[in-house]
C-alpha cells in the first residue's frame, strides 16, 4: 500500500494557530527522542518475530510489558489478542481514540536487515513501527497527563491485514473503552517515500475492497465433439470482458472503481477433455459508498447473465471486505494543525487524491469522525525512486522516526480542538 503523494511538494493550506502549538507541551519531541532506544528496541523484536492474522500473544505481551509502569489502564481483548489502553488526563475533554496494527503479512522477508524476520512470515507493512509508535505515544501522555484535556484510548489491534480486526474489537466495546464513546479518532500509516513527512486529505483517503469468485457451471465431454457439450472456457473469457465493460459503461469515471480479474482456471490434465466447471476471481477497488452498493446489487445479476447466455449457471461469492476510509473533514484540519505546529506546516502535506489500497480503519471511521494519516519512512540513504512499497518482501523502514511518530499521536490527543 502506497500513498501517491509526491516525493516533495506543498504543504497542507492553512496555517498552524498559536493556540494550537502554544498547547503542545515544549518538550513534547524532545521527550520523545528520549524514548527512541526503546522504541526501536521494541520495533525491531517484534519484526524480528511476526506473528499472523487475529491471535498475536508474543506481540501483545511486548505491549503490555512496554506499558507496565506508566499508569495507563489495560485490558486484552476476548475474541483476539487485542491491548487497549485508556491514558485518564487530568482535565475535563474529549476522548481521542488512537489507532496501531500489530499484524505482519505470510511472506517470507528479503531485506537483509540484521533484524530480519527468519521464517514465513513478516511485517512488510510498517505494522511493527505502528505498534512501538502507539506505545511511545501512550507513554508520553502519561508523561504529560497533567496536560491532557480528556481521555485517550490506546487501540493495538490484530487482524487488520484480513480485514478482521477492527470490527472484532468495535464489537467488544473499544470505542467507549473510556466509559464513554470517543470523540475522535486517528491513526498514522508508514508508507515509503521523503523521509519525516506527513499527508493525509478531507474525504475518502482510501478505496473500500471487495474479493469476488465465479464458479461456472457447464457440461463437459469430449474436445472433438465441442456442440455436445456446454463449454464453461468461452462463457469465462466472456465474462472476463464483460467485467471490464461493466466498470466503464455502468460506473462513472469521476467515482472510478478498479476490477482486476486475477485468477482463471478450467480443465485437469488431459487437453482433450472439455471441462465441467471453470473458475474466475479477483479483487474490486470502489472509492464510495455508492459505487460500494452499485458493486453489491448489480454485478452478480450480470454475472448470471452473462453465463446463463453462454448456456451455464453461475455460483457468485462477492465479499466486501473493508469499505472505503473516509477522513472527517473537521477532525482533518484537527490533524493538520496539531502536526504543523509539532513538526512544521512545511512537513504536513494534502494527498492529491485517494490510495487505491484498504484498511479496516475505516470501520472505526464509520463510528467515529477522524483521521487516517500517512508517514513517509523511506531511509534517508536509499533511492526514493527504488524504494520497495508495502507489501513487498523487500521494503525497509527507517525507526528513527518512531520519535515523531510517537510525538505525531500524542499531539493529536493533546491539541486543542481548533
Amino acid at each position: 500500500m502506497t500513498d501517491p503523494a509526491p516525493t516533495s511538494g506543498a504543504p497542507v493550506a492553512g496555517r498552524t494557530t498559536d493556540r494550537t502549538a502554544d498547547a503542545l507541551p515544549s518538550t513534547l519531541r524532545s521527550d520523545a527522542q528520549g524514548l527512541l532506544p526503546d522504541l526501536v528496541r521494541l520495533r525491531r523484536e517484534i519484526h524480528r518475530d511476526p506473528e499472523l492474522g487475529m491471535h498475536l500473544p508474543r506481540t501483545q505481551q511486548r505491549v503490555l510489558e512496554a506499558l507496565e509502569g506508566t499508569g495507563i489502564e489495560l485490558r486484552t481483548g476476548d475474541a483476539l489478542s487485542s491491548v487497549i489502553g485508556v491514558v485518564r488526563g487530568a482535565h475535563p475533554g474529549p476522548v481521542t481514540l488512537l489507532r496501531g496494527d500489530m499484524d505482519a503479512l505470510p511472506m517470507r522477508e528479503r531485506t537483509g536487515l540484521d533484524f530480519a524476520a527468519d521464517g514465513e512470515a513478516m511485517h512488510a507493512c510498517g505494522h511493527d513501527l505502528h505498534v512501538a509508535g502507539l506505545v511511545g505515544a501512550g507513554r508520553l501522555l502519561a508523561q504529560h497527563r497533567d496536560q491532557l484535556h480528556g481521555d485517550v484510548v490506546l487501540m493495538f489491534q490484530p487482524g487488520e491485514e484480513v480485514g478482521d480486526g477492527a470490527q472484532a474489537m468495535l464489537a467488544e466495546g473499544v470505542v467507549a473503552a473510556a466509559g464513554r464513546p470517543a470523540d475522535a479518532a486517528f491513526a498514522i500509516h508508514v508508507v515509503p517515500g521523503e523521509y519525516g513527512y506527513v499527508s493525509t486529505r478531507p474525504g475518502t483517503i482510501m478505496a473500500g475492497s471487495f474479493e469476488f469468485s465465479v464458479r461456472i457451471h457447464g457440461r463437459g465431454g469430449h474436445a472433438s465433439a465441442p456442440h455436445l457439450t456446454i463449454d464453461p472456457i468461452p462463457v469465462a473469457a466472456q465474462l472476463v470482458t464483460a467485467l471490464q465493460s461493466f466498470v466503464t459503461r455502468r460506473v462513472s469515471v469521476f467515482d472510478p472503481v478498479v476490477l482486476s480479474v486475477t485468477q482463471l482456471q478450467a480443465g485437469g490434465v488431459a487437453r482433450n477433455v472439455v471441462p465441467d466447471t471453470a473458475e474466475i476471481a479477483g479483487s474490486i477497488r470502489v472509492l464510495s459508498r455508492e459505487t460500494q452498493e452499485l458493486v453489491e446489487t448489480v454485478l452478480p445479476g450480470l454475472i448470471r447473465d452473462v453465463c446463463a447466455a453462454g448456456g451455464c449457471t453461475a455460483t457468485v461469492e462477492l465479499a466486501l471486505l473493508c469499505p472505503t476510509t473516509v477522513n472527517d473533514p473537521a477532525e482533518t484540519e484537527h490533524a493538520r494543525a496539531a502536526l504543523g505546529a509539532l513538526l512544521g506546516e512545511d512537513r504536513v502535506w494534502e494527498s492529491p487524491a485517494p490510495v487505491m489500497g484498504s484498511e479496516d480503519f475505516s470501520y472505526v471511521l464509520q463510528e467515529v469522525p477522524g483521521t487516517l494519516l500517512f508517514l513517509r519512512a523511506t531511509p534517508p540513504e536509499v533511492d526514493l525512486e527504488a524504494a520497495a512499497p508495502n507489501h513487498s518482501p523487500e521494503v525497509v523502514f527507517d525507526d528513527r522516526v518512531l520519535a515523531d511518530q510517537a510525538a505525531a499521536l500524542a499531539a493529536l490527543a493533546l491539541a486543542p480542538r481548533v
